[in-house]
């Protein structure tokens, strides 16, 4: 009896310890594939009266020593996030999607179906500590860099992040995250077409991630990187979508069906480009936050330099409140900064209404997203 006390109280403990990934290994397969969260104590606190807020970001690659170390900022990254450190650090939580492998040395490249568009990202361990430094909480590693130094590459990016203490989700072996911030319980999870992640493409499985999630949860958060690239890949489509033969899946179909299953807000990333944002069941879908401090490797011409961050304010039931768009651009081969002349809100502004005229979302000029007046329903305003 004493031995079964003492491991519940063990089992309480880590899970209400921030920054670790808690999962049941016996129920996660090598595919990624889930099936329940059985077994797993967990002791939910009230939530806090006032609002929740979230921060996201789209693409991360702070500089690759692979395969020449050219492509590192100087002072070793030091100052790559000082313009966006105070709004970083101004949420309950932040997130981003980090492209490539946290290692210092060695490793073994991927290889690509399409050879000539092969790039692979080796990100030094230390850089993780600019972005613990920055306010980063939590970061998918979901992505077609998630592999880019194989088994050793993808070991180590998991060991520094929790070194750092910095949640992550998105490998086929962690397809989940369970943290604790400020008497809130938050259940991460992350998904991608790309070989190594939980597949973007097996929406069942998605479900059941999400389903289970939520019962263990207060807010859920959830990641995805897919769709098509580059400045033809702008819009939506609803459709499936595909990039250099790489099947990169259904996003609106797969981020309404993680919101129906219980997720809170759903942040996108993977075309490089800012995509539309979208209010499905009162609850926010970004579908592209594109590129944000991206250093020496990525394109950043037109729409590829612009930085969007967008800021969620949630009700304690993780219903949207209302939002806001900051504007950055990167300068100096991947520095991001403020960008007055606003193009990150404008084209996203422009986006949304195209795509999801029926969302009934509103974009100021200001950055402000708004629900329209229509769209809250009684027992939303009572929460808010």
């Amino acid at each position: 009896m004493l031995l079964k006390i003492l491991f519940i109280a063990a089992l309480i403990l880590a899970i209400n310890s921030c920054g670790n990934n808690i999962y049941d290994s016996k129920k996660v397969s090598s595919t990624g594939k889930y099936d329940s969260l059985e077994k797993v104590v967990i002791v939910k606190t009230s939530i806090k009266d006032s609002l929740i807020t979230l921060i996201a970001t789209g693409d991360i690659m702070p500089g690759s020593n692979y395969p020449y170390s050219s492509s590192l900022p100087p002072d070793d990254g030091k100052h790559l996030f000082d313009s966006v450190k105070e709004i970083l650090r101004s949420a309950d939580v932040t997130f981003g999607n980090l492209e490539g492998t946290l290692l210092n040395s060695g490793g073994t490249p991927k290889k690509c179906l399409t050879p000539d568009n092969c790039v692979s990202f080796r990100i030094p361990e230390a850089y993780a500590g600019l972005l613990e430094e920055a306010g980063f909480d939590v970061v998918s590693v979901a992505n077609n860099h998630s592999n880019d130094m194989n088994e050793e590459g993808t070991e180590s990016t998991k060991r520094t992040l929790e070194q750092y203490g910095i949640n992550y989700a998105g490998y086929t072996d962690s397809p989940f995250s369970l943290f604790e911030k400020n008497g809130v319980r938050y259940g991460f999870a992350a998904f991608a077409p790309n070989n190594g992640t939980v597949s973007l493409n097996d929406i069942p499985n998605a479900v059941k991630i999400v389903t289970e999630l939520k019962k263990n949860s207060d807010i859920v958060i959830v990641s995805f990187h897919g769709g098509a690239e580059g400045y033809s890949a702008q819009r939506v489509t609803r459709e499936r979508e595909f990039y250099l033969e790489e099947d990169r899946g259904n996003v609106y179909e797969f981020a309404h069906a993680v919101i129906d299953a219980g997720a809170d807000v759903v942040f996108g990333h993977g075309p490089h480009v800012p995509r539309a944002v979208e209010l499905y069941n009162n609850k926010i879908i970004a579908y592209s936050l594109g590129n944000f401090c991206t250093y020496a490797k990525f394109s950043l011409s037109g729409s590829q330099g612009v930085a969007p961050l967008l800021k969620v304010y949630l009700n304690k039931n993780g219903g949207f409140v209302k939002g806001k768009l900051y504007s950055f651009r990167q300068i100096n081969r991947g520095v991001p900064v403020a960008d007055e002349e606003l193009n990150a809100l404008y084209i996203i502004k422009e986006l949304s209404k195209k795509d999801f005229p029926e969302s009934l979302l509103s974009i100021n000029d200001n950055g402000t997203i708004e629900r329209t007046k229509t769209n809250i329903s009684t027992d939303d305003e009572k929460t808010n």
